[in-house]
């Protein structure tokens, strides 16, 4: 029992600092063009916010909302409580809980393969850059097949999937716009507070990725605030002295998208009535982000090498 929660403590905590590279990198980048008492009012109370508001609520409502019946504070504690009516309850949600994510989290992947501009990591990468049209056919067809599927046996599961798919594109737009703006600010004479209300902005955004992932280790929302939590704050150290030596490690944003893929996988394979261990999300993640990391490190070996000689 209590590996079992460590290993879902480790993985969620993993899987939030490899989700939220991108968004270390933007709030690097714009942190740098702010003065030093702004920055420490960021970090500081920018972790409060990422952690206890972002990280910790969102989840939270999840599990609120596909549940209303527990109650707003019953849906926290319900998975750690020995209210048999209340594990019942998660448990016939968790379907649609699943499907909504694992249909965000597998197009999140397909939209970085065929469409990201990217260091390709593996040979068929390249393959999928040159044919990014196909992305939205891609995605048309696994989200078409899935209610197809779903429609018959629970129309709400159905309803799941075109929920995920919702919340996939309008995000994608919220991030695309995070990553557009992060130029001009750099460039602009905005105040540094403006600039900070803007990274919470932005911060709250990327975070989504990570927080609808935790559902792939566990249905239990204390372990994903504490999971998710650490990784936060993991992530705001990287922010402060890391970035620049994060940056050369060119492949692990793949570890990230790959692990995404198969947290994804699962979710739906899930909702559509299969079994995974729960050993198996945490395994796959560190195994995807250790197999990247050795390569990233292989490859800036080899840079650091010829710069040598």
């Amino acid at each position: 029992m209590i590996l079992s929660i460590l290993l879902t403590v480790f993985g969620l905590c993993l899987f939030e600092i490899i989700s939220s590279i991108d968004n270390a990198i933007i709030n690097a980048e714009v942190l740098s063009t702010m003065g030093q008492k702004a920055r420490r009012f960021f970090l500081v109370w920018g972790i409060l916010i990422a952690v206890f508001l972002v990280r910790g609520l969102l989840p939270w409502l999840i599990v609120w909302v596909v549940n209303p019946s527990l109650g707003f504070l019953g849906s926290l504690t319900a998975t750690f409580s020995g209210d048999i009516a209340a594990h019942e309850s998660i448990e016939k949600s968790a379907p649609i809980l699943l499907c909504g994510g694992g249909i965000f989290l597998v197009f999140l992947f397909f939209h970085w393969l065929f469409l990201e501009e990217k260091h390709y990591g593996l040979p068929h990468e390249k393959f999928f850059m040159k044919h990014g049209v196909w992305f939205f056919a891609v995605v048309s067809i696994i989200l078409t097949s899935v209610i197809w599927i779903t429609i018959h046996t629970n129309p709400i599961i159905a309803f799941g999937a075109a929920i995920g798919s919702s919340a996939f594109f309008i995000t994608h737009g919220f991030k695309q716009n995070a990553e557009e703006k992060e130029k001009e600010l750099k460039d602009s004479k905005l105040s540094d507070m403006s600039k900070i209300f803007y990274l919470e902005i932005i911060d709250t955004t990327f975070s989504i990725d990570g927080v609808i992932g935790a559902f792939a280790f566990t249905l239990s929302v204390p372990l994903i605030l504490l999971g998710n939590g650490i990784g936060a704050i993991v992530v705001r150290q990287i922010t402060i002295g890391n970035i620049d030596r994060i940056k050369k490690y060119i492949y692990l944003k793949n570890g990230a998208m790959y692990s995404i893929f198969f947290l994804g996988s699962f979710m739906l394979f899930e909702s559509l009535g299969g079994h995974i261990p729960k050993w198996a999300s945490p395994v796959i993640t560190v195994v995807c982000v250790l197999f990247f990391f050795l390569k990233s490190k292989k490859a800036l070996e080899a840079t650091e090498k010829s710069c040598m000689s």
